[in-house]
């Protein structure tokens, strides 16, 4: 991974967010360790994670993917060089985001992590029912109390964040410095236009999820072609739209001139767009990691950059 240090904050991190969804769902305890101990080896800091991963998934509870990540971490003797963001809201004992829940909820990622601090906080998703002035006040009281070292914010309103961020300002307390949309070449109007200009407008850093739109942007689904995956019908579905097809074709084209994979062109492309400091991508295999590894050294040329945003208006 070449070394292109990004901002969040005042966190120094990778310019491609490792993917820790899949820990302890499709890539079990020891892929996982292989496919962090690649990542760390090329130079990569930045893991996500959410205290929700992967609850759905049969025999689980919630939580494996942070115990994966902590146990890794401690085996390793790699806390302090990684940065670990995880979520808070959508664990099925801990759900919501009541100051009582953040609290208790924290608490349990930082056990299950095996850690003091979480170095990146998200809201997982909105809590209408809570004032956001709870919200914030109960992360401002982590940071303060050293547990938590930045927030973010991820699936929220845009006149939640607007207050969030504003009450943030009015009262002087922890403010959020990045937020994590869904945002690919085939789903764009997810955060470009307001979302987007709120982040640039308070110097948010963009963090997206579904960078790879579930597979679909590696370029390994085709029609009639059968894609052994557990989103493979999340992804196959961008085949039946015109946006789809026209966005496969530049990027066979593209990943034809540069020598890239699909995933990584497709991933450049999201790194190159306005506010985005590391895209979130992960591999439930070893052989899915090189191209995401490659994302950080690859600059798209403007003609190339220009016909994936045309294919995908």
């Amino acid at each position: 991974m070449a070394d292109t240090t990004k901002k969040i904050g005042d966190l120094d991190v990778s310019g491609l967010c490792l993917g820790g969804n899949v820990f302890g769902w499709t890539a079990d305890r020891d892929t996982s360790f292989q496919i962090l101990d690649a990542y760390a080896a090329s130079g990569g800091n930045f893991i996500d994670t959410a205290d929700s991963y992967m609850a759905s998934a049969p025999g689980n509870v919630g939580g494996e993917s942070e115990e994966i990540i902590g146990e890794w971490t401690a085996a390793r003797g790699t806390r302090d060089d990684v940065v670990i963001a995880t979520k808070v809201g959508r664990h099925p004992r801990r759900e919501g985001l009541s100051a009582a829940n953040i609290r208790a909820a924290a608490e349990d990622s930082l056990r299950r992590l095996r850690t003091d601090r979480i170095d990146l906080y998200y809201t997982h998703f909105d809590d209408e029912s809570v004032p956001v002035e709870e919200i914030m006040t109960a992360l401002d009281e982590l940071v303060r109390a050293g547990k938590v070292r930045q927030i973010a914010v991820s699936n929220i309103g845009l006149e939640r964040l607007e207050a969030s961020l504003a009450f943030s300002e009015r009262e002087g307390t922890a403010k959020y410095v990045g937020i994590q949309p869904h945002y690919n070449l085939v789903s764009r109007d997810t955060y470009e236009g307001p979302r987007r200009d709120i982040a640039e407008r308070h110097g948010l850093a963009c963090m997206p999820y579904y960078g790879l739109a579930s597979g679909f942007l590696t370029g390994k689904y085709r029609p009639d072609t059968e894609v052994d995956s557990a989103r493979a019908g999340k992804a196959a579905r961008h085949l039946e739209t015109e946006r789809g097809r026209k966005v496969l074709q530049a990027l066979d084209e593209v990943a034809q001139e540069s020598g890239k994979p699909h995933a990584t062109v497709a991933l450049a492309w999201l790194a190159a767009q306005p506010t985005v400091v590391a895209p979130i991508a992960s591999a439930r295999t070893m052989e899915q990691l090189p191209p995401l590894l490659d994302v950080p050294g690859t600059a798209l040329t403007g003609d190339q950059l220009s016909r994936l945003t045309e294919a995908s208006a």
